[in-house]
């Protein structure tokens, strides 16, 4: 999908910071809905066996769980409008249960529609700009990026251009579309990696060089599942003018090579161990010289073009400091509380990043019902220019909130049951929907969630014990990124019981590791204990101000195996 003429079909007052159809983008997801719409038809007439139908509605977003299909929306590097946020909601009340889940590829699920209903799902994403094109099959998927794109302070330029000029390069690209394997893309513009690019097939970050121009640092060849690794850079500066014809090379180098016998050892983290990143190296330089410049040139006018359309909305000049803040938070120490968590620093002087957690205490992560979808669109709507954003970390971020409006925004997400304070806490836990809906699954993920989160529910306990990654998967594929916890779970079978194994020291920043085993499963009843074991050894053992990774690193993991043996030795249940 490409685009040509940038006010084709903007509305009026429709926010300026996202990027919006043209009549060909329109016109295109319009016919794709129409045939899937026949698809359907002939699948629920008889026409198309299931198998044959399979790969249609593959390309189309649609799989068969284990008691349902499910529908992955795209939300294209996380960023939604009001509008866009207000259709899930209606969408999940009219053809779902009335909710939708968040995912860690900053998208959209509805787990419970049914095959006669996803056309119609499908027309409805399509009235305002949304779609499921490429959220499933082996081809490149939705381009991710940093959530504070655009508004964080560390940023060196805003992500989101470039991850839209990669998605229209992308989309339906002929040579990619049916790749040995998925295909993952993020891309960063900050000092700090939100988007965790080493664990991508490709992973961008923007940089200067020394003469103070744009381009990226390349790594390939990250990934987690069956067989997670580290990317690793195959180029230390890729000019911005060179981006679409260096991912273009490594791209059919990974097609090229990319294993087809076994879909195991098909990923292109794969190659790059076998292979090794020097030889990589050189099959991508060598293919990025031949390539036909005259094809893949950089237009820098429709860079220009994309770009504007991220432009920063109209802010206030405001002071750097709110008086109306700092007494609101010293009259209610709740909303300080919220504050010191959930609200980051903007790189505008008066305004503020607003973290809204999907953690309750005991709740589903990532899920959302309907009522809170509009009640957060009407809140962006309010608050933030009318704009959204979702992490991969399963949370809603309101971009665009000054600082004499975060007690209001506050009050009226506490209303909605949104104010949870625990953004990067321990019970800011990420989770796959495991064995309560994935047929892929073995083992449930969710009640192991709600039971840590309630385990550590106190608050001011939460605070104390600092920035804590909990991450779990109810499978070996690792939806729930449980390879870069701080502390990492991961559900198994083992003798037809749930089994989980407990990995520590995963790091999802420019600094990532894989985190390490500690030992041999333990049940879903002794998990909590588990953690809270390890959560009292790290709190004995860290320094001032030292987060659970940088302690675990510092004193190794062996003491931290250690501790845990001993628990279970003075009799413990774990």
């Amino acid at each position: 999908m490409t685009a040509h003429d940038p006010q084709a079909t903007r509305r009026p007052n429709a926010p300026t910071t996202t990027y919006r159809y043209d009549e060909f983008d329109a016109a295109f997801v319009r016919e794709r809905v129409a045939e899937f719409r026949e698809q359907v038809r002939r699948r629920l007439s008889g026409a198309l066996t299931e198998e044959e139908f399979r790969p249609f509605r593959l390309m189309n977003g649609l799989y068969l769980q284990l008691h349902a299909y499910m529908l992955r929306v795209a939300i294209p590097y996380g960023t939604l409008i009001a509008p866009q946020m207000r259709r899930l909601a209606d969408i999940a009340d009219k053809w779902d249960k009335g909710y939708g889940h968040f995912t860690t590829r900053q998208n959209l699920q509805y787990n419970w529609p049914k095959l006669v209903d996803t056309p119609d799902i499908l027309e409805a994403l399509a009235e305002v700009e949304m779609h499921a094109i490429q959220t499933s099959g082996n081809c490149i998927r939705n381009v991710t990026a940093d959530h504070f794109a655009g508004v964080a302070r560390d940023e060196i330029e805003d992500p989101r251009p470039t991850a839209e000029y990669l998605r229209q390069w992308s989309s339906l690209h002929p040579e990619f579309s049916f790749l040995p394997r998925k295909f993952k893309i993020a891309v960063t513009g900050g000092e700090h990696d939100r988007a965790a690019i080493m664990v991508h097939d490709i992973g961008l970050r923007i940089v200067r060089n020394e003469a103070g121009e744009i381009g990226y640092q390349v790594v390939v060849g990250g990934g987690l599942g069956r067989s997670p690794f580290v990317g690793k850079v195959v180029r230390d500066f890729a000019p911005r003018a060179d981006l679409l014809a260096y991912i273009e090379a490594v791209m059919r180098v990974y097609n090229r090579f990319g294993r087809r016998d076994n879909k195991y050892k098909a990923r292109i983290k794969i190659l790059v161990h076998e292979k090794g990143i020097d030889e990589i190296r050189a099959e991508v330089e060598a293919e990025f010289s031949a390539i036909d410049r005259t094809v893949f040139a950089h237009d820098p006018e429709e860079f220009a073009r994309i770009a504007a359309f991220f432009a920063p909305p109209p802010y206030e000049a405001l002071p750097a400091k709110s008086p109306a803040l700092d007494a609101a938070k010293l009259e209610y120490p709740a909303f300080a509380n919220f504050v010191d968590v959930n609200v980051s620093p903007h790189k505008v002087d008066g305004y503020a990043i607003v973290t809204v957690s999907l953690k309750p205490i005991g709740g589903v992560p990532g899920d959302a019902t309907s009522d809170q979808m509009r009640v957060l669109a009407d809140l962006s709507e309010r608050f933030g220019f009318g704009e959204l954003r979702i992490s991969h970390e399963q949370n809603v971020i309101l971009p665009h909130v000054k600082q004499d409006d975060l007690f209001a925004l506050w009050r009226a997400l506490d209303a909605a049951g949104l104010a949870t304070a625990n953004a990067g806490l321990i019970s800011d836990i990420i989770s796959c929907p495991g064995l309560d809906y994935c047929s892929l699954a073995t083992a449930r993920s969710i009640p192991i969630a709600q039971a840590i989160s309630k385990r550590f529910s106190d608050m001011s306990r939460q605070r104390r014990i600092g920035k804590l990654g909990v991450k779990i998967s109810g499978c070996i594929n690792a939806c729930g990124h449980h390879h870069i916890g701080a502390i990492g779970i991961l559900g198994l079978e083992k003798k037809g019981q749930e089994s989980y194994q407990i990995t520590l020291g995963g790091d999802p920043t420019f600094s990532a590791s894989i985190g390490e085993l500690l030992g041999p499963g333990v049940t879903a009843e002794q998990v909590p204990d588990v953690i809270e074991h390890l959560v009292d050894f790290y709190l004995s053992e860290r320094l001032e101000n030292e987060q659970f990774i940088d302690t675990w690193r510092r004193v190794g993991h062996a003491r931290f195996k250690d501790a845990l043996r001993r628990e279970g030795e003075d009799g413990a249940d774990i």
